[in-house]
């Protein structure tokens, strides 16, 4: 690439005027769906803070700086970024080896993942990720989170476990052993405001007003429940002092899972907001770079690794967002809570918090979706099951390397089934009345149809093997799809037992493609020395005569009391 291409893409990541004429459409608008958004984003950005071990300040702060940053640099006019369920799952066991501080140079590390992602433009291909993978991992984020919240809601301290699901039944075993119901009875109350609520009128904020109530009861009553803590009364000063380079590789493969998924969710989202939205086209690069961007600046700050919510996007979508100015208005109002209402936030029982939460994973999981893809194939079925098993038995970037990995096989597998060595029919118009005469003069054609790769290689071989009475083979290469070296080194080898049993081997109809790859891995140079490699099957059935002793017999098809219905015997 030369130096004017790579200026003119790293140009294409930046801020266009076209982002300020779309700002200046509906203004009013955009303000109204941002303040919608904040009230929406508030206890969803407190409950993640939390649940991620950095505190509920670093949850706001996240949607705060994350989300001006992303909206000013990502890629879609209508995306919502800040602290996300997914993230907090990777991020509970990095606080627990390394503390705070590996947790902020997680974030910066994903950050630069993201924008040398963007630089390579891959934001292209999150549209191939197999949609079984998808829905198996998001349904098993769902579950994980709720998983974390058990402990929270039900007012238990101290549970243990080397996972989630081991510290959740801990937490139930302890809370059975010395029950306290108003945790539970608060986070259920919660949950269920927010569930029915969002039936009865979806335009209301119930997750906002849930938590209201959770907090003037435990206020009023005596009711026993620890509250979120202290805030800051603005935003933390900057500090860099957490950037520590010998812990980069211990902390890497976490990086990279955070790099993963904000690529994934905020792609994701913004497919969810285009589809939602009239006219409306987010460039997947850019997204990325955005994403990058803000989650460079969020640790700067003290936050946590940030990603686009679909939540909170369709949210701004439904509230009649326009441009970017409506999710930077969310991070400024936002801001104004943190700065001005931080000892109210503080009150906030984490029980009402954890209810918000486990009501956010049972809108998470689309059951309808789930149960479709389970009956549609059996090898849908499989990795579904299995991306959603890994995710809560083990982590998440285990799962999807499962999920993509047990997907690519069964592909592969699929694919290969669709290649086939048959026979030629012995149809009129193809060559018919010289391939009923092939048949008696132990002359057979066959023609090889779809790709030639390593999984359809051994299955190839096996079919060529078992042809049996023959003196020359004839193999059309015309219908090949695709070649590769395994397929080009098992024809070769196919080759090579023919000639061993005596049998003379000719090739038909090779394309150019697939010359060039034969040629370079020197397969079947000695056909060639040997003149035995034609362009077409008519000059290579003329040649596979004079190696027969009887060719100048008469064709069998014209033989007195020959059988036709015998030589035109079924497909091999």
């Amino acid at each position: 690439m030369n130096r004017a291409a790579a200026t003119a893409r790293l140009t294409g990541l930046l801020p266009q005027r076209g982002d300020l004429a779309a700002a200046r459409r509906a203004p009013r608008a955009d303000l109204l769906a941002g303040l919608t958004v904040a009230v929406v984003a508030l206890p969803l950005a407190l409950a993640f803070g939390v649940t991620s071990g950095m505190g509920a300040q670093a949850g706001l702060v996240t949607a705060v700086v994350a989300g001006a940053v992303a909206a000013v640099f990502g890629g879609s006019n209508l995306q919502v970024s800040g602290p996300t369920g997914a993230m907090t799952v990777v991020l509970v066991p990095v606080i627990a080896e390394f503390g705070a501080r590996g947790v902020l140079m997680v974030g910066v590390l994903a950050g630069l993942i993201l924008i040398g992602l963007a630089v390579a433009r891959f934001g292209r291909y999150v549209r191939y990720l197999p949609t079984p993978v998808l829905e198996g991992f998001t349904a098993g984020i769902a579950v994980v989170i709720a998983l974390q919240q058990l402990p929270t809601a039900l007012g238990v301290t101290g549970a243990h476990g080397d996972k989630v699901w081991a510290v959740a039944f801990d937490a139930v075993t302890r809370f059975a052993g010395d029950p306290h119901p108003a945790p539970i009875a608060v986070a259920a109350g919660v949950a269920a405001t927010m569930l029915l609520g969002a039936r009865w009128h979806p335009g209301l904020p119930f997750s906002l007003l849930g938590v209201a109530a959770a907090t003037v009861l435990a206020e009023t009553t005596p009711i026993s429940l620890a509250r979120i803590g202290a805030l800051p009364a603005g935003l933390p000063a900057p500090s860099l002092s957490f950037l520590d380079v010998h812990a980069v590789r211990m902390l890497l493969p976490a990086a990279a899972a955070v790099a993963a998924l904000a690529a994934l969710e905020s792609l994701l989202s913004a497919t969810v907001a285009d589809a939602m939205s009239v006219n409306e086209h987010h460039d997947p690069d850019r997204e990325l770079f955005g994403q990058g961007l803000a989650n460079l600046a969020a640790p700067v700050f003290g936050g946590i690794p940030a990603t686009a919510a679909i939540a909170r996007t369709a949210v701004n979508v439904r509230a009649g967002a326009r441009s970017k100015l409506a999710s930077l208005t969310h991070a400024v109002v936002l801001a104004v809570i943190v700065l001005a209402a931080g000892p109210l936030v503080a009150r906030i029982p984490l029980a009402a918090l954890a209810g918000v939460l486990l009501a956010t994973t049972v809108r998470m999981v689309e059951t309808g979706a789930l149960l479709a893809l389970a009956r549609s194939t059996r090898s849908d079925a499989l990795v579904l099951f299995l991306t959603f098993t890994v995710t809560v038995a083990f982590d998440l970037v285990t799962a999807v390397a499962v999920g993509i990995g047990v997907a690519i096989v069964l592909a592969l597998r699929a694919v290969a089934r669709t290649a086939r060595v048959e026979q030629i029919p012995l149809e009129s118009g193809d060559h018919s009345a010289e391939e009923h005469a092939l048949l008696a003069e132990h002359i057979v054609a066959y023609r090889l149809d779809g790709p030639l790769f390593f999984a359809a290689a051994h299955r190839f071989l096996l079919q060529l093997s078992e042809i049996a009475d023959v003196r020359v083979v004839i193999l059309r290469m015309s219908r090949v799809s695709t070649i590769d070296a395994t397929g080009a080194h098992v024809l070769g080898d196919a080759i090579s037992r023919l000639h061993r049993r005596g049998i003379v081997v000719l090739l038909s109809g090779i394309v150019a493609s697939h010359e060039e790859v034969l040629t370079t891995l020197g397969i079947a140079e000695q056909l060639r020395r040997d003149g035995h490699v034609f362009a077409d099957t008519p000059t290579a059935i003329t040649h596979a005569r004079t190696h027969v002793p009887d060719s100048t017999a008469v064709p069998a098809s014209r033989e007195p009391g020959h059988d036709d219905a015998a030589a035109d015997r079924p497909t091999r």
